[in-house]
């Protein structure tokens, strides 16, 4: 058991599991600095090297607010939830789950998809009477519905196939 120091107030019971060999191991790991951060708090932490949290903060160069989220983190799912590369998609404040859905069945619709992110902004704004700005309505469908502007280009009305045959046999294919 740990005690983390709030500065003036009575400090806060903080339970660490990991032994600070395996915390100490587990940094190694790590690919980035963030994560190394992460698991660095939780080290000072364990040894208590600083005495107050806005000194573990500026060692550490986060802000304090960064370091109470990743503690509040690792109380609620432990090491593994702290240094997860999952991204953490969060629900929108702008897209309900009513616009979501019908997103979902405009975008995956084969009569009437969108025919580029503009579209889908006008028809969001006629039919639920939301403004979205286009980089972030964009950024939402790709994120969420893995989409993307290109399309295979038209072939042109005037193309000669017999020629294009004629073309393929006549030059030699270097193997």
């Amino acid at each position: 058991m740990y005690f983390v120091y709030l500065g003036m107030k009575e400090p806060v019971e903080f339970v660490i599991a990991e032994s600070l060999s395996e915390l100490k191991k587990l940094r190694l790991k790590q690919r980035t600095l963030s994560k190394q951060k992460r698991v660095d708090c939780l080290i000072h932490i364990k040894t208590s090297k600083f005495k107050t949290r806005q000194e573990l903060a500026n060692h550490l160069g986060i802000h304090i607010r960064t370091q109470e989220r990743w503690l509040a983190q690792y109380k609620a799912g432990g090491i593994t939830s702290l240094i997860s590369n999952e991204p953490q998609i969060r629900p929108s404040k702008i897209i309900t789950p009513e616009i979501h859905d019908a997103l979902e069945a405009k975008v995956n619709s084969s009569d009437s998809p969108f025919l580029g992110y503009w579209e889908a902004q006008q028809w969001v704004e006629e039919k639920f009477s939301v403004s979205i700005k286009y980089h972030w309505l964009r950024k939402y469908l790709i994120t969420h519905f893995k989409t993307k502007l290109k399309s295979p280009r038209k072939s042109h009305y005037k193309k000669d196939e017999q020629a294009i045959e004629a073309f393929f046999k006549t030059t030699q294919h270097i193997q």
